[in-house]
């Protein structure tokens, strides 16, 4: 049995609605998980999962579905290959490379907007997962940058955080303007 059986038939699970800025939880720090909030947690999976497949997306934290919880799931594998799905609980990370790499950023609670944000190449990531084992894992290029854009909303920061004044403001201002139209 896997840690990921509720995956099958994911595409029939109502996706959970995904929280669009400037909600304030997502300005908020997440709390840890407990081994109390695991049946929560495992309860949330599929619904998150659902909607980060369907939005499309590689990656979604608890909090932009309103948990103040320290998780986030990831899944970068392209969509005409086999799912490699990762939860991360109270993931941390306890390396980075000194290499940095710039890419292109956009985010499920900021619709259709997109920037290039400059973050380590690489990390080295310990967390917990579904099974309560402690992981540590080693990632680099677009899985580290996915990963360290999860945990970002994990302490209340969007990728616009990583960008100029300028740049932040006329990417939310022009999120609200697109909001209003629908």
């Amino acid at each position: 049995m896997s840690e990921f059986d509720f995956l099958n038939g994911i595409d029939e699970v109502a996706p959970t609605p995904i929280l669009i800025a400037p909600q304030p939880v997502l300005r908020q720090v997440a709390r840890e998980v407990r081994p109390e909030d695991m049946a929560l947690l495992r309860d949330q999976l599929p619904g998150m999962f659902s909607a980060m497949y369907k939005a499309p997306g590689i990656g979604l934290a608890a909090p932009q579905v309103g948990l103040g919880l320290r998780f986030a799931l990831v899944d970068v594998t392209d969509e005409d290959k086999e799912r490699a799905p990762m939860v991360l609980i109270n993931p941390e990370i306890i390396e980075e490379s000194e290499q940095l790499a710039a890419r292109e950023e956009g985010c499920l609670s900021l619709p259709n907007q997109y920037a290039e944000v400059v973050r380590p190449e690489s990390v080295r990531v310990r967390y917990r997962n579904l099974l309560g084992d402690t992981c540590e894992r080693e990632v680099s290029d677009l899985l580290a940058t996915c990963i360290q854009h999860e945990m970002d909303h994990l302490d209340g920061i969007l990728f616009v955080d990583h960008l100029s004044a300028i740049k932040r403001n006329m990417i939310m201002r022009r999120l609200a303007k697109e909001q209003k139209r629908r």
